[in-house]
This record gives C-alpha cells, sequence and structure tokens, in this order.
C-alpha cells in the first residue's frame, strides 16, 4: 500500500501541478486584467509583508514529518501522540506570537510605505494586512495535522484536496471579480480555503487514521532534541522569504506597485516552475527517513539523487527550452502589454534555478540525515548579499536588478559551492550526475538552437500563431528527447502505465 501510495502521490501531484497551471493560464490574464496592474501589485505586496510571518513556524512542519515517520519505522505510536500534542501547544503560542507582530505591522504601515502608495492603498494595506494575520493566527495551530498525513504517506488524500481547492478558489474568484470585489476580496476567499483545508486535514487524522493527541508533562530534552533538527529548516523558511518575497518589498519601497506587480508575475512563474522538480521530491522523505534509519549505503542514496535528478530533467529541460524560446511573446499575450521586464526577470531566475531544481533530492537527504546546518548557513548568507545586491541595483534597473541580484547568489551558492558540499560531505556521485545531465542535455540544446534560428524568421504574435509554434515545438522535441536523452527505465515510468491503462480499456 505504501508503494501504491508513493507511485500515486507522485502522478497526482503532476496532475495538481498541470491543473494549478492550466487554471492559473487561463485565470490570471483575467484576474490581472479585472485587477488592474496598480491593485495587483498592492496585493502582492502585502502578500510577500505578511509572507515573512509563516516563518514562525521554525521549521516545525518538516520535524513533524521526519519523526513521525522515524517513530512509525520504530513502532513507537505513544511516542508520536505525545509529540503531536506539545506541537498543538507550540503551534499556538506561535499563533499568539504571530497576532503580535502583526498588529505591529499594522500599525507601521504608515511608515514603511507611506512614500510611495496613495492615501486609498494605504487603507487598503490594512484591512489585507489584518485579514492575512487572522488567517495566520487561525491555522498555525490546525497545521499539524497537514504534516501528519504526509509523514502517514496519505497522498491520494491529500493531492485530491489541492485538486478540488485549485478548481473552485478561480471559479468563486471569478464570481467575486465580477461583483467588484479585488484584491480584498481574494484574501478573504483564501483565508476561507485555509480554514476550510485544514479542518479537514484534522477530520482525516482523527477519523481515518485514527491518530491521538496527548498532552502530557512537556518534555524539554525531546523537544531540544527537535529544535535542533528544525533550526536549520527555520533558517532556509527565512532564505526563501529573502529569495522570493524581497524583492517586492524592495521595489514597494523604491519604485511602486507597478513595478512590484512585474516582479511578481516573474515570481509567480517561477513558483510554477518550481513545482514541477518539488512534486517528485516532495514525496521522498519519509522513504528517504527510512533508508537512513535502516543504515542504507551511500550509493544506494546516491543512486536514488541520480535517478530522480534525471527524471527531474525530463520535465524541466523542455519546460526551459520552451520558455527561453517562445516565453518573452507568452507574457507578451498572456500578461499584457504592461508587464514588459517580466521576461527578463524570469529568464534569471529560471535558467540559474534548473539547477537545484533537478537536486532539490539533496535537500529531502539533508533532512532525514538531519544535515541542514551547512546549507542553512551557505544559504543565510548568500541571501543576504541578494538583498543587498538588490538594493544596490534597483534604483538603476529596477525589476531586473533584482533579478541580477537572485540570479547572482543562485549561481553562488545554490550551485557551485553546493555541488561540492554533496559531493565531499554527503558522498553524492556529484561527477556521475553531471556526467548523465550532461548526456540527457545534448537533444534539448541542439533542437533548441535550432528553433531559434527558425524563430528569427517567423512572427509569432497572435495566439493562435504562438500556440502553433509551441505545438510545433514539442512535436520535434518530444520524441527526440525520448529516443536521444531517456533510458529504458525512464521510458517504463510512462510506458508501463500507460500500457496497463490501454489493457484495462481493451474490450474483452
Amino acid at each position: 500500500m505504501k508503494v501504491n501510495q508513493l507511485k500515486v502521490g507522485a502522478i497526482l501531484s503532476y496532475v495538481v501541478i498541470g491543473l494549478s497551471n492550466i487554471v492559473g493560464l487561463l485565470y490570471t490574464p483575467y484576474m490581472l486584467r479585472m485587477m488592474g496592474q496598480s491593485e495587483y501589485g498592492l496585493y502582492s505586496l502585502v502578500a510577500s509583508v505578511v509572507a515573512y510571518l509563516t516563518i514562525l513556524d521554525l521549521g516545525f512542519g518538516n520535524t513533524i514529518i521526519r519523526y513521525t515517520a522515524k517513530f512509525r519505522s520504530e513502532g513507537k505510536t505513544e511516542e508520536q501522540y505525545s509529540m503531536f500534542g506539545m506541537f498543538v501547544v507550540l503551534y499556538s503560542l506561535i499563533g499568539f506570537v504571530v497576532l503580535v507582530l502583526g498588529m505591529g505591522l499594522y500599525f507601521n504601515i504608515d511608515k514603511l510605505y507611506g512614500n510611495t502608495l496613495t492615501p486609498n492603498e494605504l487603507h487598503k494595506v490594512h484591512i489585507l494586512v489584518l485579514l492575512m494575520v487572522f488567517n495566520l493566527v487561525f491555522t498555525f495551530p490546525l497545521s499539524i495535522f497537514a504534516s501528519i498525513v504526509t509523514a502517514y504517506e496519505k497522498f491520494v488524500f491529500q493531492k485530491v484536496i489541492q485538486i478540488v481547492r485549485i478548481i473552485l478558489n478561480p471559479l468563486i474568484m471569478i464570481v467575486l471579480l465580477e461583483m467588484g470585489y479585488r484584491a480584498i476580496g481574494m484574501v478573504v476567499l483564501i483565508t476561507i480555503f485555509n480554514v476550510a483545508t485544514q479542518l479537514i486535514n484534522l477530520w482525516y487524522c482523527r477519523h481515518k487514521i485514527k491518530i491521538k493527541i496527548r498532552f502530557k508533562k512537556f518534555d524539554w530534552r525531546f523537544f531540544k532534541e527537535l529544535a535542533g533538527y528544525s533550526f536549520f529548516i527555520f533558517l532556509n523558511a527565512i532564505i526563501d522569504r529573502l529569495y522570493w518575497s524581497s524583492g517586492q518589498l524592495v521595489l514597494g519601497a523604491n519604485v511602486g506597485t507597478a513595478a512590484v506587480a512585474m516582479f511578481a508575475v516573474a515570481i509567480q512563474l517561477e513558483q510554477m516552475y518550481m513545482g514541477f522538480s518539488t512534486a517528485i521530491s516532495g514525496v521522498f522523505l519519509p522513504k528517504v527517513t527510512a533508508m537512513v534509519s535502516q543504515s542504507k549505503s551511500a550509493k544506494e542514496i546516491s543512486d536514488l539523487f541520480i535517478r530522480t535528478g534525471r527524471i527531474q530533467f525530463i520535465v524541466m529541460a523542455f519546460i526551459l527550452a520552451g520558455f527561453i524560446l517562445f516565453g518573452k511573446q507568452f507574457i507578451f499575450l498572456w500578461a499584457g502589454a504592461d508587464y514588459t521586464d517580466t521576461y527578463a526577470i524570469t529568464l534569471l531566475m529560471f535558467v540559474p534555478l534548473t539547477i537545484p531544481l533537478i537536486q532539490n533530492l539533496g535537500i529531502t537527504i539533508l533532512q532525514a540525515r538531519n544535515r541542514l546546518k551547512f546549507r542553512a548557513i551557505l544559504y543565510l548568507c548568500i541571501a543576504v548579499f541578494s538583498v543587498i545586491l538588490q538594493l544596490l541595483l534597483v534604483d538603476t534597473y529596477g525589476g531586473i536588478g533584482c533579478g541580477i541580484a537572485i540570479c547572482t547568489g543562485l549561481v553562488l551558492g545554490h550551485i557551485l559551492i553546493m555541488n561540492v558540499y554533496y559531493y565531499k560531505k554527503q558522498e553524492i556521485d556529484i561527477p556521475k550526475f553531471w556526467k548523465e545531465i550532461g548526456k540527457m542535455a545534448i537533444s534539448p540544446l541542439l533542437i533548441g538552437l535550432f528553433t531559434f534560428w527558425i524563430l528569427q524568421r517567423v512572427q509569432l504574435d497572435t495566439p493562435i500563431s504562438l500556440g502553433i509554434g509551441i505545438v510545433t515545438f514539442a512535436i520535434v522535441y518530444i520524441p527526440a528527447f525520448w529516443f536521444t536523452s531517456m533510458n529504458n527505465y525512464e521510458k517504463n515510468l510512462l510506458y508501463k502505465p500507460f500500457r496497463s491503462l490501454m489493457l484495462k480499456l481493451k474490450p474483452s
């Protein structure tokens, strides 16, 4: 059953991503035009500010997954229940801290953005901050149950809930936009969905998984162990905020809401891009934890790293090549002429981000081994460097300057230094990894160069012509990649389920 949950979970992860991206591609242009660049920039600015409060999770979400998986493999049921009770208390305290900090933010909004926002925009910011803070305060104590569902590898239930939410959210939001609601209506809807999702997770844990919550004497020794593990995950959360939210803050304080909106669309595309990679590695934490607990060899873990990286590269190479070739015209037709800088900003993120994305099982391995310290400290230093560079470049280059700063940090920390660390300290066969990826990359490179040469001689200035161009590229790219870059194992991942489905549908 666990194997089925893992396989189906990975498949449903891509269903979620595919559906989310399709909905986003269809819904976002409508939403951007209905809200307007200023209103969308305002929403993105507040969301990026409040997002910093989410780091008060302190890394406990992954800690719950890791220790639940560990206790389950060791058959320690009561230890699980006591740990759940401790985290309910901890998350309730965190919710109170979020309330205090959120109110502090609320009463200082004018000081932070009074120079770049109009009085009407400042009024809306106050309302948005209150709504988002309430969202966090209520959902923090309940968030433990989402981690429990993941730790018990109930990926099918988890993904079904996500699919329902992906479908309902834009449908309801379209109605709200037509009624005249903008940023405030969007935040209210998000809050309702978050609360409902957490309550459903609570019900599932209590009635389907049959977990119990034990409130016993607080075990400070065990908490110290948990805190030691979660601390570096917490640092990683800070780093993520610095990387992917600081641009909006810097642009909001120095340029204005239009620049924030252009950067926010680039971040939205970056999040979609990341999702294609993390869908695979996200379901592997319980498995890798079990491998580490059972003292599996470094070669077995290294082989899993390489195998997963190859699978991720199959998807990421196609998306990256397509975006490089067609992304500029796509953004112009999709988001509008007001988002002129978004292509350059997005490309500055996509290209260097591809490498850590096809290696992100390494993060899962570090979590399972409880060896996140070096990565966390390195990324924190690189993130701070990136923010400083953004502040230096924003006045001259605007959003593109922020993109250059993020790109520089990714190359230095996520690519160069981390590959050396994986190889030297974690005994992951990085030379073999790059040998495998190098062989796979020849076909995308040659097809991409040929397509670029053709695109210099044709115009793709309408949605139909752009669609024909993308489909033609895919028709050439996919078979070429299948025959020249994929091994039998990777082909069978797609071929066997398809063959099984055809046999089931075949009349008896």
